[in-house]
């Protein structure tokens, strides 16, 4: 499926301002999405939406369907009625710089356990309706999930390979006993979902509201600590005890002698298709009524996945076995019909994945960090780009553009240099301009990259397993310019609604000799609201239109001057013969 061209930015909700040691769903969310109109912006990707497990990560989620309640916003649970002004008074540890967990999930869990009694015991007749719907509604889902969380807690985390066997064999009779004995846990996990879902819900009705789409992501693989696998263990290669008897992760290469063990049991596929893949039908499916397009991780996986024996401590021995590769996409389009779906294609990427990727039409990806370290023929260079692509300067896995580039090789340097036309005084927004410039349909930019931050910014570090997944930035940090620059370089590479309309308006009939008429002049995007001029910049002001296009101040010196327009010389054309 072929996207408008269009760019975004590449933000984790928990990285967003707010007072309550993480980012969150509310006032600052939506301050965001203005911020994204402001710079011309179409997309904003948000990563996995999911629970955080091991390392903090959503990648590793204790639920393929749930979403994470960490980011509910406690201001609009006192707006119910549900929390008193005294619950919202920040508790020390609460950083604004990095989220600490260790004080922002006790803080925000006791905040919901709080909220979920008050609404038991006075909600409105409206408010137990609204959440009876939602009960309703996720039905496939919600009751095994509130319930393995609850055995969880009860349970005090462990494995459920370790559970009583009553229980880890899922027999109907123990099930009911203990739904009935953690009535109020599992009623508690069912609000604390409702309230994420209405959230989020009314968050992304918002951004669609303002022209922003969000783009979501689907990891491959589920952690083992998961309630989808205790709910559907025939699904999973588990040995008789539910133990995993293989798990997933990927070969050695050039970045891991050792490859990378990710520890997540794999498929058993046969088991899915005897039902027409029902279990990833419905996982797509709930995804898209979260977001507006899916990127799909470790789209390699579909096509062929390494599998690594349990027992195994390193990935070194594995080996190759087939995936589901085209039968699975087919009962998905079956099901679904055709959908905005984004192929993770990284790593080891045989002839095989690019032609299943190519079979369904979905979009692959492109790294501009990647694109220096080999010659001409790289295929993460702009110039070997497609059209039926996303380009990032960098992914939430990777180093900042600044990081990567204070640590670039010498090869790296050379051939970025002169590839790029700069100095590598002002890295991040030469890859911002070279993505945005890419004839790719998809450009997205990590915040980080547009705050021109440092490695110490970055998100995630693949194959660490603890002090991620930490990094906020500030609105103190957000100058007017950021958005304006943004929104130069859409109209300037038609990235923009604007820039697309005037491209077919100014296009000459079919035939005709070009013109070289000026644009129309547009007004670029003002500050954000509240926001003063940053340092060194002048307030906009009403300037005769005739005097700069830039409001009475000279175009910043990396900014291309337009040249100017002259007549073109007419020319007699050949006649075909």
């Amino acid at each position: 499926m072929r996207f408008p061209r269009a760019s975004g930015v590449l933000l984790h909700p928990t990285s967003l301002p707010g007072p309550h040691g993480s980012g969150d769903l509310g006032r600052e969310a939506y301050h965001f999405v203005d911020w994204l109109v402001a710079g011309g912006q179409k997309l904003w990707q948000v990563l996995p939406l999911a629970g955080i497990g091991p390392g903090n990560s959503p990648y590793m989620s204790n639920s393929a369907f749930a979403g994470n309640v960490l980011l509910v916003d406690l201001a609009e649970l006192h707006e119910q009625g549900w929390l008193e002004a005294a619950d919202l008074q920040p508790v020390p540890g609460l950083a604004a710089e990095a989220v600490d967990y260790a004080v922002v999930h006790p803080f925000r869990m006791e905040r919901l356990h709080k909220a979920a009694l008050r609404f038991a015991a006075a909600g409105t007749a409206t408010q137990r309706e609204a959440f009876a719907a939602f009960r309703a509604e996720q039905a496939s889902w919600l009751p095994d999930f509130s319930l393995f969380m609850s055995l969880c807690e009860r349970l005090h985390w462990a494995d459920w390979h370790t559970w009583p066997a009553p229980l880890r064999h899922r027999e109907p009779a123990a099930l009911a006993a203990a739904r009935a004995e953690h009535a109020e846990r599992v009623h508690f996990w069912e609000f604390a979902q409702w309230c994420f879902f209405r959230q989020w819900l009314k968050l992304r009705a918002y951004a669609n509201a303002k022209g922003v789409q969000v783009i979501g992501d689907t990891p491959i693989f589920i952690a083992y600590l998961s309630a989808e696998v205790w709910a559907n263990q025939h699904l999973f290669e588990l040995d008789a005890e539910g133990q995993p008897s293989v798990v997933a992760g990927v070969p050695p290469d050039f970045f891991s002698a050792t490859g990378q063990r990710w520890g997540n049991p794999l498929y058993r596929w046969s088991e899915h298709a005897k039902d027409g893949y029902a279990w990833w039908v419905e996982r797509i499916r709930r995804t898209f009524e979260l977001v507006d397009i899916v990127r799909i991780d470790h789209f390699r996986g579909f096509a062929g996945y390494w599998e690594i024996p349990a027992s195994e401590p390193t990935a070194i021995q594995g080996e190759w076995k087939p995936g589901p590769g085209a039968a699975l996409f087919k009962a998905i389009a079956k099901a679904l019909g055709p959908m905005p779906i984004i192929a993770e294609d990284l790593g080891v990427i045989t002839p095989d994945v690019d032609a299943l990727r190519k079979q369904f039409g979905l979009p692959g990806m492109r790294i501009l960090q990647f694109a220096f370290g080999g010659d001409a023929t790289d295929r993460f260079l702009p110039h070997n780009h497609e059209p039926d692509t996303v380009v990032y300067t960098g992914t939430h896995d990777n180093d900042t553009v600044a990081g990567w580039w204070s640590t670039a090789s010498d090869h790296e340097r050379h051939f970025a240099r002169g590839y790029l036309a700069t100095d590598g005084h002002d890295m991040p927004w030469t890859m911002i301009r070279a993505a945005m410039a890419s004839v790719a349909d998809t450009a997205v930019h990590p915040m980080q990259d547009v705050l021109a931050l440092p490695t110490a910014c970055r998100m995630n570090y693949p194959g660490q397993e603890s002090g991620w997944w930490r990094w906020r930035f500030q609105w103190g940090e957000v100058q007017p310019w950021h958005a304006g620059r943004l929104a130069e370089l859409c109209r300037l590479y038609g990235r923009s609604a604007a820039a697309r309309a005037a491209a077919r308006r100014r296009a000459p009939p079919s035939g005709s000799p070009g013109s070289c008429a000026a644009p129309a002049r547009r007004p670029g995007p003002g500050p954000r609201p509240g926001a003063a001029a940053g340092p060194g910049r002048r307030a906009a002001s009403p300037r005769p239109a005739a005097r700069s296009r830039h409001r009475g101040s000279a175009p910043p010196a990396h900014w291309p001057r337009r040249p100017r327009c002259r007549p073109r010389r007419r020319t007699a054309r050949p006649t075909a013969g």
